[in-house]
């Protein structure tokens, strides 16, 4: 399968590629508006990949000539920035009937800690789902993992990562490709309207982190 991560060089996209790489065989490739620095960031990862005995390519190029190749495009990219990157996609005119997966969770911080914040849709899986062409499925997946933790493969992961979406069978895909990953155990939560209840998750597990000196990269295991 072609995965496509685009904001492949942030903390999320960076843990993603890495454990997709490291657990899978899947071909991968990182996007960014910058290609020189998706091809930096890329050969980067191989490298730390190769240094764990794991050897594979990943390719690094802008984010609609990786999205365009790609059977299944998570978008790693901030709340901010997502609305446009999809209707950027659009406009090129790359995006058929690739599946958008989005990790992306809206938030703002104050003295206290990190607020959930979406937007007026009602979640940003939701948004990016208005932004996207009706051909194209959209479900959320992702949200929950901490990208240090997914970052470093000398980590054992055992977490759940719910997965939302209004199509049952664009669910079990999303199941079936995050199953590939080592200690992460996909859960199916329903459609896109439960997308809010998913996200709001993230902010709550970073202030745990925040307050707890013993907590780090704190994710979520449901029994």
């Amino acid at each position: 399968m072609e995965l496509a991560i685009l904001g492949g060089t942030g903390d999320i996209g960076e843990g993603l590629a890495m454990r997709f790489a490291a657990d899978t065989d899947h071909a991968i490739t990182i996007g960014s508006r910058d290609a020189a620095k998706a091809s930096e960031r890329a050969r980067a990862y191989g490298e730390r990949l190769a240094a764990h005995g794991v050897e594979t390519e990943i390719n690094g190029t802008d984010n609609s000539s990786a999205a365009a190749s790609a059977d299944v495009v998570i978008l790693a990219i901030p709340p901010h920035h997502v609305g446009d990157t999809v209707e950027a996609l659009t406009e090129d005119d790359v995006l058929s009937d690739q599946l958008l997966i989005s990790p992306a969770v809206g938030m703002n911080g104050d003295g206290d800690g990190l607020h959930y914040r979406p937007p007026s849709t009602g979640s940003v899986t939701e948004f990016v789902a208005e932004r996207a062409p009706e051909s194209v499925p959209v479900a959320g997946a992702f949200h929950n993992l901490a990208a240090d933790r997914l970052a470093d493969l000398e980590a054992t992961l055992d977490v759940d990562t719910l997965v939302v979406a209004d199509d049952p069978a664009v669910s079990d895909r999303v199941v079936s490709l995050t199953a590939d990953l080592a200690g992460v155990r996909p859960i199916p939560a329903g459609p896109l309207s439960n997308a809010a209840e998913v996200e709001s998750l993230t902010p709550l597990l970073i202030n745990i982190a925040r307050y707890n000196e013993d907590m780090h990269d704190v994710g979520v295991s449901f029994t």
